[in-house]
């Protein structure tokens, strides 16, 4: 079992497969995109898997895969058949942007995929475009389409942007009334590449929740599961849900039970911190599998008390999401 020195049980890996995307979102990343990894900077698929296999014996349960934008590397879905199968694995999700995902959809059911993250910070066509400087909602919404047909879990995530989106609330909120999907709101954070970026929030979790309030005052709280980064409500009549996540106050950050792996194999205990150990190095150093269960309990077991900390002591905040895994 992983237990941190909050005495926090960590079962929960999210493992970026790359860090290369097809949209360009300007809070992610600048307009021309990044230096994006080499190919041998990025861990093998054949890595991957080793690591996921040595997490899983460790105590990790539940493996989310994200980016970037994981269906952009090639021979994706293969490898994530094979994740599947691992010994000990409980719930395998993934993280989208669903510009490329609807064609896989019957093979993501097929190979048990438990539920699927998909970005959508807007309905609306020209806001898309300005939001992810690429003309292609229709295919997101297609993936959309897909995955509700074939009964997969649905969350989407839109983040609440200041001048950018804050009209798309109340339509995004909407579809919780005939789709059973769970609509999450998130905090804006400044992992963007290192753009300019604000020093105050323009748009938190109660400013957040008033706006839903205006067109649906019957919302209620409901009982948020355990480990949950999302504070959810429920609308009377309404198939779906409504969440917020308080991503940039991180008031979620005590019963953290999650560690991330980027697509260069850094592992890092909190999103705000800053890498604690590169298992893709220990991994080709040929450190032997007890060695290197050693070297991942030390290090997470001085996991991070909250996000405010690992700030405090960070020199990466500004990298991009898409790096991170975010």
């Amino acid at each position: 079992m992983l237990v941190d020195r909050h005495g926090r049980k960590i079962n929960y890996l999210r493992l970026a497969v790359t860090d290369r995307c097809n949209l360009r979102c300007f809070y992610c990343m600048p307009e021309q995109g990044l230096d994006w990894l080499s190919r041998s900077e990025v861990m093998t698929y054949e890595e991957m898997l080793h690591i996921s296999q040595v997490m899983l014996h460790m105590g990790i349960e539940k493996i989310r895969i994200t980016g970037g934008e994981p269906f952009v590397r090639k021979d994706f879905m293969p490898f994530l058949t094979k994740l599947s199968q691992l010994q000990g694995l409980q719930q395998l999700t993934l993280t989208t942007n669903g510009v490329l995902t609807a064609p896989f959809v019957p093979e993501l059911k097929k190979i048990g995929i438990h539920s699927v993250n998909l970005s959508l910070d807007t309905l609306n066509p020209n806001r898309f475009l300005t939001i992810t400087r690429r003309d292609v909602l229709p295919a997101v919404l297609e993936t959309l389409d897909a995955l509700l047909l074939h009964g997969i879990e649905v969350k989407i995530n839109a983040v609440v942007m200041e001048g950018k989106n804050t009209e798309d609330i109340l339509p995004l909120v909407e579809l919780t009334k005939s789709h059973p999907v769970s609509v999450r709101f998130i905090e804006e954070m400044p992992f963007n590449g290192g753009e300019s970026h604000y020093t105050t929030l323009a748009w938190d979790h109660f400013r957040i929740l008033e706006k839903i309030k205006e067109q649906n005052p019957g919302i209620s709280k409901t009982i948020d599961p355990p480990h949950s980064t999302s504070y959810n409500y429920q609308i009377p009549g309404h198939k779906g849900s409504v969440g917020i996540i308080a991503a940039y106050t991180r008031s979620f950050c005590g019963t953290c039970n999650r560690i991330r792996l980027t697509p260069q194999g850094e592992l890092k205990t909190c999103l705000y911190g800053d890498s604690v150990l590169n298992v893709k190095d220990l991994m080709r150093s040929g450190m032997p599998e007890q060695q290197l269960q050693q070297a991942l309990n030390q290090v997470i077991g001085l996991k991070e008390k909250d996000g405010w900390e690992a700030e405090k002591n960070s020199q990466s905040l500004h990298t991009s999401m898409a790096s991170i895994g975010g």
